[in-house]
């Protein structure tokens, strides 16, 4: 009996330390020797899929003593498989992967993480090298963007039946540090991403919808993070002319030898210049100056830091938006002028430390920043409507500080004999915005009145929570929920001074359901809460009411490969607001428009027509409606139909390509539908091609020179010689044929 009961007992700890074997890995570019966030690592003996996190690591454990396959893939690398007899002789075992072609079949359509970071933007920007800020955004399925003020102004934003504006409802980010300012001179949520060197962009992560408990404000119709890369694949110089005196120099430059890539450290500058008159009959003598860099090192045995810098700086005039009249009685041609001295100025500078510490099943992440800010706008929207001798130009000015904080930690852990992963974080924010101005001027000369100016400070408090448990090889649920605090205070100088001061405290559920439904399709269901905040000078005004308002937004969707190399992504959205900001810029107010709703659908493909041929197609619908006091009127500018798709063409040799198009269809330009925003369709075309250590390109923005018109607004205006004030369309004209050629050169 006691023999028996040994060797039972023996056999019974022999298999739980068996069981109890396990193995860390860690994904490194053999290029630059760096981690490689987002590897799809599968354990091939037991199905299981993870995915490497940002310091490159993933673990397995609960394996079994003996040898063990895993595969490792990833988008723009070779597939490897690799096996290791387990227990592992070391806590820690290095992949190095090779850098090769963008193949569709190395997408894996499983695993946890895919909700989290949408991987068409992957994708994407292996295949459609950016040439400016402009097409950084447009990697975002079925977001469009418009200048309407010259090169130097944030571009106005459309997505998900959304008239952003500059960013009332899409939260953007680089490297995790905010881009929207809050109580902006020039309107809520102002996300000027001008500051981003195009070739310094690594990769685009975004999602649709208010369902992650870690994004906060802004985060309605969705999110977008740009990643910059961690190191330059080789120090170059690139030199760019093209039509209407453009000019532009870039350089990048690797500060650390090649060999420290071996200790996984990694320092950079890089930096560029441009110039252009734009096409505009007025010049728009733009100027622009980037400096950006950023270091990687180890900070002891266990810490990796990351220091980033910046400072941008631009001035520019511009034409602004024209009444269709003018244009059609002759009094200026389509890209004139009414008042030719609108224009403004810009810089910002940046600093940005972050910490990763690896846990035996998780990561620490810390980051602390400081943006230095100022801006200046002059803007003539009503020409001579309330001043027929002056005219109604307006400055917007401020000058700003942004700190703060982002601390999470991600675990991953047993629940109730489930996999699960946990993830908390807090996150603060405080923006102080001195000398915030809104007056009358003319000719950016004379300053004839002050409408609003005074000090704004708002301080932003967030803790977060969520909680994702793998119930079954088929099914994931994640619960998540964010906590946020809000103070604002509003000096107003024209008041004498007097201080006003309001705060808030919401709380915001998230819930989300995945389904495997086998290897090549997983569907999902997410559910959540979230919200855009209101200006300081208004809430403070309302005694702390609405000053963030909550949106509620349901996706239904899926991640289908039909074959190795066909991808869609279709999903059915709704989006219900409790309140619809419109910033009217010339009165300094935020006008609030009741409720809303907005139903869409969403599809996405991407196919892979050859080993060098790709394909890719965005469509959007959405039905945006305003539903205060039961009724049914339109959103004015609010997009109903957009598509995007294109034919990329890339092969290992240095030759690249692409033909895309941009549509928009036509929208209500008022709450009634009988003023219609005209829609479009735009075509540009890429080429470039690599001998040796010469890169040549070219880029063609409106192949077809089709005339149409970017932005679009319903505007009461009054021309000098008019007696009275008219109703209706204003735009900005869109590109005509615009040609540029590039020569870069690796030193």
């Amino acid at each position: 009996m006691i023999k028996t009961f040994t060797l039972f007992l023996l056999s019974f700890i022999f298999h739980q330390v068996t069981l109890a074997t396990e193995v860390n890995f860690r994904v490194i570019n053999k290029k630059n020797q760096l981690q490689i966030e987002d590897v799809w690592v599968l354990h091939t003996n037991s199905g299981d899929l993870k995915f490497s996190n940002i310091e490159g690591q993933v673990r397995f454990d609960g394996l079994l003593s003996g040898i063990s396959t895993f595969q490792f893939s990833a988008i723009g690398f070779e597939t490897k498989l690799v096996s290791i007899s387990l227990p592992a002789e070391t806590s820690l075992v290095d992949i190095v992967l090779e850098e090769t072609m963008v193949a569709i079949e190395e997408i894996v359509v499983e695993g946890n993480a895919l909700h989290k970071k949408n991987i068409i933007g992957k994708l994407d920007i292996g295949l459609r090298p950016t040439q400016n800020s402009q097409e950084i955004l447009r990697m975002v399925p079925g977001l469009f963007i418009g200048q309407h003020a010259g090169g130097g102004k944030a571009e106005q934003i459309f997505l998900r039946g959304f008239d952003v504006d500059h960013g009332t409802d899409v939260q953007l980010t680089v490297d995790d540090m905010p881009v929207n300012m809050v109580s902006h001179a020039h309107g809520q949520g102002y996300a000027d991403l001008h500051f981003v060197i195009p070739e310094l962009v690594d990769k685009v992560d975004f999602n649709k919808g208010p369902y992650l408990a870690e994004k906060g404000n802004f985060t309605t119709a969705g999110w977008v993070n740009l990643k910059t890369k961690n190191a330059l694949d080789e120090n170059i110089i690139k030199a760019e002319v093209g039509q209407y005196d453009l000019y532009r120099l870039y350089g990048g430059l690797n500060l650390l030898s090649p060999g420290s890539a071996d200790h996984h450290r990694s320092a950079y500058i890089a930096s560029e210049y441009k110039f252009s008159n734009g096409f505009f009959e007025a010049p728009q003598q733009f100027n622009m100056f980037n400096i950006t860099g950023k270091y990687i090192g180890e900070l002891g045995r266990n810490n990796t830091l990351q220091i980033g810098l910046s400072h941008f700086s631009s001035q520019w005039n511009h034409s602004g938006q024209i009444p269709n009249r003018a244009v059609e009685n002759g009094t200026i041609g389509f890209f004139g002028s009414i008042d030719p001295t609108e224009g403004g100025k810009t810089s910002r500078s940046s600093l940005t430390f972050q910490t990763l510490t690896p846990l035996q099943k998780g990561l620490i992440k810390n980051q602390i920043y400081w943006v230095d800010y100022n801006f200046e706008l002059y803007s003539n929207f009503t020409f001579f409507l309330e001043d027929s001798i002056n005219g109604d130009q307006i400055r917007q000015k401020e000058r700003r500080n942004l700190m703060g904080y982002n601390g999470s930690m991600q675990s991953n852990h047993t629940l109730g004999g489930f996999d699960g992963e946990f993830h908390t974080g807090i996150q603060f924010r405080y923006d102080f915005s001195k000398d915030n101005e809104l007056a009358k001027t003319t000719n950016r000369s004379e300053t004839r009145n002050q409408l609003q100016y005074g000090n704004i400070r708002e301080a932003n408090l967030a803790v977060f929570i969520a909680e994702q448990v793998t119930l079954s090889k088929k099914w994931n649920v994640e619960l998540g929920l964010r906590l946020e605090k809000f103070f604002n205070t509003y000096q107003d100088y024209l008041d004498h001074g007097v201080t006003s001061k309001a705060s808030s405290f919401n709380v915001y559920p998230k819930c989300s359901a995945f389904y495997q439904a086998n290897k090549n399709m997983q569907l999902y269901w997410k559910l959540g809460k979230g919200f855009h905040s209101n200006d300081t000078r208004v809430v403070v005004l309302q005694k702390g009411k609405m000053i963030a308002p909550a949106a509620y937004g349901s996706d239904l969707g899926m991640i289908w490969k039909p074959g190795k190399r066909m991808m869609i992504q279709p999903a059915i959205w709704y989006l219900w607001m409790d309140q619809e900001f419109v910033y009217v810029g010339d009165a300094g107010i935020v006008e609030t428009s009741g409720r809303s709703q907005r139903l869409g659908i969403d599809l996405s493909a991407r196919y892979q027509l050859a080993k060098n041929w790709f394909a890719d197609l965005d469509l959007n619908l959405a039905n945006a409606r305003a539903i205060a006091n039961g009724s049914q009127e339109f959103i004015p500018l609010a997009p109903v139909f957009t598509s995007v798709g294109g034919l990329n063409y890339q092969n290992s040799k240095g030759l690249s390509g692409s033909i895309r198009f941009r549509y928009m269809g036509d929208r209500p330009a008022n709450e009634t539908n009988d003023v219609i925003a005209e829609g479009y369709t735009v075509f540009d075309l890429q080429f470039s091609y690599r001998i040796g250590k010469i890169i040549i390109g070219t880029q063609i923005n409106n192949l077809f020179n089709t005339r149409w018109k970017e932005t679009q607004f319903n505007t009461m205006s009054r021309l000098r010689e008019e007696a009275r004030g008219v109703e209706e369309i204003h735009f900005t004209p869109g590109s005509p044929f615009y040609f540029r050629l590039s020569l870069s050169m690796a030193l």
